[in-house]
């Protein structure tokens, strides 16, 4: 056998060998975030979180109690935090309870708020076999209420995330519109206040397609 078309021969089978075989890198601080080229990924949910955790605590920063010449801070809303849902047209998988740590992270963090423990919050819904969504029927509420203090977690505030998505689709790439809401709803008055974070994402068919939307071309 020709020894050139030997040497080629292993060099083609030792590409094709090292090409099949999966790699990893560990990312170092700072590095970017890779882009889920079909779904949404840490791309989409960090900044999404991050915006509309810092608009909402900006509104609700703490507040101070006159008590004559000085005054004090008022103590921290006990918050219920029920959960995330996902309305959107894509599974989000791990990202679900992931996105839930990051938000209830905010608020341990931001002095403004107490959450209840997630444990807690998941043993009176399994105690009174009740969905999240069920909470907020007047009755289901007063007996969820009562379940938590039994369990000495009272609570002011109940807060639920949700995500949904809309899609323009031009041929066959599209653009999807990711919207993270948080509604944070007094149990006592009823009223609500809301916060919402978008971002946009396109899907391309083609690397060329990718790269002349980057550089504004037009068709």
């Amino acid at each position: 056998m020709d020894r050139r078309y030997f040497l080629a021969s292993a060099l083609t089978a030792l590409a094709a060998s090292c090409r099949s075989q999966p790699t990893a890198a560990v990312r170092t601080p700072g590095q970017p975030d890779m882009v889920g080229s079909q779904s949404a990924g840490a791309e989409t949910f960090k900044p999404l979180v991050a915006q509309a955790m810092t608009e909402l605590l900006a509104r609700h920063c703490t507040q101070v109690i006159p008590a004559g010449v000085n005054t004090l801070p008022a103590p921290p809303k006990r918050i219920c935090f029920m959960g995330v849902e996902n309305r959107s047209a894509e599974e989000i998988g791990d990202f679900k309870d992931q996105i839930y740590q990051c938000i209830d992270l905010h608020l341990v963090q931001s002095q403004t708020f107490q959450p209840v423990n997630k444990r807690y919050v998941d043993a009176g819904l399994m105690q009174l076999r009740m969905r999240p969504d069920q909470v907020f029927i007047p009755q289901n509420m007063r007996m969820f209420t009562a379940t938590m203090e039994q369990q000495g977690q009272p609570f002011d505030y109940v807060l639920i995330a949700t995500i949904t998505s809309g899609t323009t689709r031009e041929g066959k790439e599209y653009q999807r519109d990711y919207l993270l809401t948080m509604e944070l709803t007094d149990i006592r008055t009823g009223q609500y206040d809301k916060q919402a974070a978008t971002l946009s994402k396109g899907y391309y068919h083609s690397h060329l397609a990718k790269l002349g939307n980057a550089m504004g071309w037009k068709r």
